[in-house]
């Protein structure tokens, strides 16, 4: 069996990580912090904010339907409150094909 790489994921990532994974301005991320209860970074003793691939999860399902499917923050927040199993479950259908379609770009372009 050949040997196959592991793909190394981080337990905690720095507010400038996840500011740059999702191109916004850390302030942006701070307030859905305030606004969203299901944000719950972790703080060192400096009040660095430290998020774990959970809060990168809940932060893209936020992210995706404020900006993408138009919700209010209050609308976000109710459709979290009576929908997270379907609105966690969807997320990962949609990370998912976006990964099969960035492997078939991949595809494409050795061909």
């Amino acid at each position: 069996m050949p040997y196959k790489e592991r793909e190394i994921s981080k337990m905690y990532y720095t507010m400038g990580e996840v500011s740059a994974m999702f191109d916004v301005n850390q302030s942006l991320i701070r307030f859905y912090e305030k606004e969203f209860e299901i944000l719950q970074p972790k703080k060192n003793k400096k009040g660095n904010r430290y998020f774990t691939p959970e809060d990168i999860e809940n932060f893209k399902i936020i992210f995706h339907l404020i900006r993408d499917k138009g919700y209010t923050l209050n609308g976000a927040k109710d459709h979290l409150k009576n929908n997270m199993g379907d609105t966690k479950d969807n997320q990962r259908v949609i990370d998912s094909l976006e990964n099969l379609k960035k492997f078939l770009l991949e595809v494409r372009d050795q061909l």
